[in-house]
């Protein structure tokens, strides 16, 4: 790129940097190599880690389009970026999940695996200093994060978006075991799917061997992360070009 990389530099997340543009009511993300878990109390990378995810990204945001899910991708831009909508972000995660994992299955002393009777959705405050905690759906009345109707808006088109996802992964070989996602409004003060979805934000298990193919590898120290990212992007590209 022939730009300054921290040029209009506004916000660096974990696995993000985001940048203003010439467009005020647009974004630029630049998806960084960097892994981290627990808070960022554990920390790593992979070379062309940002390129997967940001790859990821497109496709699930493009697959979702297809399918009447708005989301704030705009386009893609280079290797490792993609142009976004500008959001007013709502400092929730919506948490899906499919089956037992990870703190879920820790925190009920259940076996990991166990597929649930249905998909359930949960809420976790978007606040590093306080660790994200799970927030009920009173708890976010009360707080006066979010609106009753717009809690219920979030939750009907983020168990929408796992129908799909979990059809396309299923196809691609893989379960859906959980994911977070985030969503804001735009300038039209339309509800839109932000963010981004990938193995850092999803738990994919291989459907005939469970196998892990997700962060839960770099968490765990079962290594093997960047070929496992890569293979996740292999098959669902595949699907996809599939379905052209």
């Amino acid at each position: 790129m022939n730009y300054d990389q921290n040029q209009d530099l506004l916000y660096e997340g974990k696995a993000k940097k985001v940048f203003a543009t010439k467009k005020a009511d647009q974004l630029r993300l630049f998806f960084k190599d960097d892994l981290t878990a627990f808070n960022a109390q554990k920390k790593g990378s992979f070379q062309g880690k940002g390129a997967l995810n940001r790859d990821l990204a497109s496709l699930f945001f493009s697959f979702l389009a297809a399918n009447k899910v708005k989301s704030h991708h705009v386009s893609d831009m280079g290797l490792t970026e993609m142009i976004v909508q500008k959001l007013q972000m709502i400092p929730l995660e919506a948490v899906v999940r499919n089956f037992m994992a990870g703190s879920f299955a820790k925190k009920m002393g259940r076996d990991e695996g166990e597929k649930l009777a249905f998909p359930i959705v949960e809420f976790y405050f978007k606040d590093d200093a306080l660790n994200d905690p799970f927030l009920s759906d009173e708890q976010i009345l009360v707080l006066g994060i979010e609106k009753a109707a717009v809690v219920e808006q979030i939750k009907v088109k983020t168990l929408q978006i796992n129908s799909l996802l979990r059809d396309l992964f299923s196809q691609a070989g893989f379960d859906l075991i959980d994911f977070k996602i985030e969503w804001g409004r735009n300038a039209k003060a339309e509800l839109i799917l932000g963010d981004e979805i990938s193995p850092d934000s999803c738990r994919i298990w291989d459907q005939k061997t469970h196998e892990k193919f997700d962060k839960d590898r770099f968490r765990r120290d079962l290594g093997g992360v960047e070929e496992a990212y890569a293979e996740v992007y292999r098959r669902l590209k595949s699907v996809r070009e599939n379905q052209s």
